[in-house]
């Protein structure tokens, strides 16, 4: 334990299961306070109970403007104030550019962007409100840079997510309020195993066919992204901000 986030008070949006639940365990091992939110309340009620006094659970759906900004009232109120958010609220469903109805599409960006667009919005009238600074880390996929024919509206509010995080970043520097991303490749979580078994068909074996494949002889970790997360958060990774850094193992550009 390094303690790089001791005393601060951390947010996570989709904090509740998966890649979420790896950020709030690795913000608790670094010293934080951390309120996690999910759309049912079950998860996260097994997370404060593996975690501790320092988790808090909020019931919320980010795709509700209301709701996403209430997740950062909860934190205010109980905690008096918020010094970093995390926007790890996610959805995969697929769908082309022939066939996304639009109710797909509006889903997607409901969750994807517009949600973190109003969870950003309320931390950052936060912190300027008290003049403090503060860290924001957006979840964002590789699959911004293109992605899969099979993921068009994803890819669509994801790649959104990506200018968003820039923008809020130049505007707020003065404010010494930094924002960067992460656009995380595919990544070995609960989650994903029910999407490879929802969409692709896979079976028990999947995860083992996937690494034999990779560069790396792995899918993506959730304790390294959150490693990584708990990095930017922090006041170890200096002054950085805007950046959007694709943490994946493809080279984006590369050809064989």
């Amino acid at each position: 334990m390094q303690e790089l986030l001791t005393d601060k008070v951390v947010v996570i949006v989709g904090g509740t299961s998966g890649l979420g639940a790896g950020i709030a365990a690795a913000a608790v091992r670094e010293g934080a306070s951390v309120v996690v939110t999910g759309r049912r309340p079950e998860p996260g009620e097994a997370l404060v109970d593996e975690l501790g006094e320092s988790v808090s659970a909020v019931t919320g759906n980010v795709s509700d403007p209301e709701q996403a900004k209430g997740v950062v009232a909860a934190a205010s109120e109980r905690y008096g104030r918020i010094d970093c958010l995390v926007n790890c609220a996610g959805l995969t469903d697929r769908g082309s550019i022939l066939d996304t109805t639009p109710e797909l599409f509006d889903r997607q960006v409901a969750t994807n962007l517009r949600g973190p667009f109003f969870t950003m919005q309320a931390a950052i009238a936060d912190m300027t409100s008290r003049g403090e600074p503060g860290t924001i880390v957006n979840i964002s996929s590789i699959s911004a840079r293109g992605g899969q024919p099979f993921l068009a509206p994803y890819v669509a509010a994801k790649a959104g997510l990506m200018g968003l995080t820039k923008n809020v970043a130049h505007a707020h520097k003065h404010d010494r309020i930094r924002v960067n991303a992460l656009n995380i490749g595919w990544t070995e979580t609960s989650g994903e195993d029910e999407t490879q078994r929802r969409w692709h068909g896979a079976g028990d074996d999947w995860v083992e066919q996937a690494n034999a494949r990779l560069p790396m002889g792995k899918l993506g970790q959730v304790d390294e992204i959150a490693d990584a997360v708990v990095f930017l958060l922090s006041d170890r990774s200096g002054v950085v901000t805007g950046s959007v850094i694709d943490w994946d193992q493809q080279v984006i550009g590369g050809q064989d």
